[in-house]
């Protein structure tokens, strides 16, 4: 999941070589840390935060087919 997060993350970004993924696995729960380029952030999170909302719903969906929860943080 952290890959597909990371090209996910990296095709919408124009600074690519800062893109970095943290996984933090505990019991129940998945935690994806995003961290981009202060100048991609905007792109990363969108406009109202829409892009980010579909990102965490595509992760999240990936996740329930593993029978896992997901949390995606953006980190700036």
């Amino acid at each position: 999941m952290k890959e597909l997060l990371e090209v996910m993350i990296k095709g919408l970004v124009d600074h690519k070589d800062q893109v970095s993924v943290e996984e933090t696995v505990t019991k129940d729960t998945i935690v994806l840390s995003v961290k981009v380029a202060q100048a991609d952030m905007g792109q990363v999170i969108g406009k109202q935060g829409k892009m980010a909302k579909s990102i965490r719903n595509v992760m999240k969906a990936v996740a329930s087919k593993e029978h896992k929860k997901i949390n995606v943080e953006f980190v700036g």
